[in-house]
Formats: structure tokens, sequence, C-alpha cells
């Protein structure tokens, strides 16, 4: 996640993350109040934050993560004690230049690989007993037609799986909020499976028997949180 309120130094941090092959910009903000607004929405390890900005300062903002690993970007030097005394990751000094940043990125790997295991699955009841449902796996899920109260999780290999007895409200709090979305009231969606999409359709890269893509409907509940997962 990126934060500064300066355009030009937004752009300019966007285009040297997105030529470090261990960084994925999930989405960049040049306004705090939208920041805010959004973040807890979003799935992501490490947040680049400005630290002078109108409103909240990229200080207040760090203490607001939760513990999130933070690399401070900004032209001033005098911050760099307050910002280790939150245990900030790195403090880089504007103008940013690559080789810098790369070496701020490596450190935050270390630790976010130390002190963070990422999970890849979760257990859940299913029709074959209990199972382990692998994140990268799931393409899409949806509620079964024969019980409500069970949901079917299709996955890359074609085959589907029957989750038996959760609710997609249960179903979500376990799976990473970046990676899934729900999209109607019983359609859960992996955002990697999206190809492309309108108002109130989505046209996923998931192929049916017919050989046509399986296309879902967005409902207008769940289409802000839906645009924002896949906007940049």
């Amino acid at each position: 996640m990126l934060l500064d309120d300066e355009l030009p130094s937004l752009t300019y941090l966007k285009m040297l993350c997105e030529q470090i092959p261990e960084l994925e910009v999930v989405r960049s903000f040049n306004n705090t109040n939208d920041f805010l607004a959004t973040i807890n929405r979003l799935e992501f390890d490490i947040c680049f934050l400005d630290i002078e900005m109108p409103g909240l300062s990229g200080l207040h903002i760090a203490e607001l993560l939760n513990g999130k690993p933070v690399i401070f970007t900004t032209g001033y030097s005098e911050y760099a004690a307050a910002a280790f005394d939150l245990d900030a990751v790195d403090y880089v000094r504007k103008p940013v230049i690559k080789e810098r940043l790369q070496h701020a990125v490596q450190k935050a790997i270390k630790k976010i690989s130390g002190n963070n295991p990422v999970l890849k699955f979760i257990q859940l009841n299913t029709e074959k007993g209990r199972s382990l449902l692998y994140f990268d796996q799931v393409v899409y899920i949806r509620n079964s037609e024969i019980d409500s109260r069970d949901k079917i999780a299709r996955l890359v290999t074609g085959s589907e799986l029957i989750l038996k007895n959760i609710s997609f409200e249960k179903l979500l709090a376990k799976l990473p909020a970046g990676l899934f979305c729900r999209i109607n009231k019983k359609e859960v969606i992996a955002i990697k499976s999206v190809q492309y999409f309108a108002h109130d359709l989505i046209t996923t890269h998931i192929i049916n028997p017919n050989g046509n893509p399986l296309v879902l409907t967005l409902s207008e509940i769940y289409r802000k949180d839906f645009i924002c997962l896949v906007e940049f």
C-alpha cells in the first residue's frame, strides 16, 4: 500500500515499486481520508507512508495499522527518531532511488518472513471429511442448490468441493480479504478469476463446459467492495 499526498511523488514511488520483483502494488492513495476509509477492506503486507500530509501525519497513521510493517518515504530528516520508535522497517529520504528502496524492501521481507508466516490454507468440513482448502486453488464459491447451508468451492483443476454447513459470513472471515470478494448473495469470487467487468456483470477466466467463460452477476450492495479490490 502506498500513501503520499503529493501526486508526482506517489506516481514516482509506484513506478519504482513496480520495478521491484518482490513487490505488488495493491493500491495507492494521495488522500489520508480515502486511505483510512478503505484500508480495513484490503489485504497487504507493507505500507509505504509519507510523513507530512494534511490531516493525520504518516506517524499517526502508522499507529493505526496494528503492527503492519511500515517504510516511511519523506523529504525530512527530523522525524527519523519518532519513526523508529514506532518500529518502522526503514526511513527512506526523498528523492527516493531504486537501490535504496530495494534495500528497504529486503528488510521488510526479512521481518515479515520471520514474524508473520503466511497462512496458505484453512481446514473445513467437506463431503470428503475434514479437508485443507488452499487459497490459491480456489477460483469461485457458490451456494449449494441442494442445501443452501452448504457451499460449493470450484478449484483451478475444475473439480468441486462441498463445504458443509458454513455461511458466507463465516467463510469470508477465514479467507484472505484481499483475494476473495462476495459479489452477490449466492456467490464469492477469487479476484484472480476476474477477466473483465461491467456495471453489473463479471466475466471470469473460468470456462464452462460449453467452452464459454463463466459470467457472474455483480449486485449493487457488493459493488463498492469489489471495485475497491480491483481498482488501483
